[in-house]
């Protein structure tokens, strides 16, 4: 007779979820449209609250990630769908970045859902304007070492202007009337890029 023991199978809930499955299950909610809540997905895990927020820092935290993780990937979609080169490969990715996000029905919900989702966005002190500034430099330093591109200024300040003004264009709604005047962005982003003739 073995005396050995066969291991105990675990009763009870499931061990609780990774970051990473906590972080997949807010990016469903964004791209379906429903509010992204903490405490449903921490439930829906058996994550405690205190996990949660140590490892987002906070709701917007989550926000932040789920965010970034969909303007990076346009990024690199928008990038793989043009032929282009240098400047214009640049400027062709950031219209069709621009274009996409004003016809995003994700993006749509969530600033109708959250009351201060433009906030969120654009706010220099939040998380999610740092990180698009932060995207929109490391695919001007892609194209610049893969096409030899060289950008007319410093590269982060390149960056800078080209989100700001896209988030003017984009979200703005006040009477200078600029949102969604895409074609003009694409004007104003050619001269950023010394394209403008």
């Amino acid at each position: 007779m073995s005396i050995t023991r066969e291991p105990r199978r675990p009763v009870g809930r499931p061990a609780a979820a990774t970051r990473d499955e906590v972080l997949a299950a807010a990016r469903r909610a964004f791209i379906e449209g429903r509010r992204i809540e903490v405490r449903a997905i921490a439930a829906e895990f058996g994550a405690s609250r205190a996990t949660m927020y140590r490892w987002f820092g906070s709701r917007e935290g989550l926000l932040a990630e789920v965010i970034l993780g969909e303007m990076a990937a346009l990024f690199d979609r928008a990038d793989a769908n043009t032929s282009s080169r240098g400047a214009a490969r640049v400027l062709d990715s950031l219209d069709t970045v621009n274009r996409w996000l004003i016809d995003s029905p994700p993006l749509r919900a969530f600033l109708a859902a959250e009351p201060t989702g433009l906030q969120v966005m654009t706010s220099s002190s939040g998380l999610v304007h740092p990180g698009v500034v932060r995207i929109a430099a490391a695919y001007l330093e892609r194209v610049a070492a893969e096409d030899d591109f060289r950008p007319p200024i410093e590269i982060t300040t390149l960056a800078y202007a080209m989100v700001r003004l896209g988030e003017a264009f984009v979200h703005d709604d006040s009477p200078a009337g600029m949102r969604h005047e895409i074609g003009r962005l694409r004007e104003v982003h050619s001269a950023l890029l010394g394209l403008a003739r």
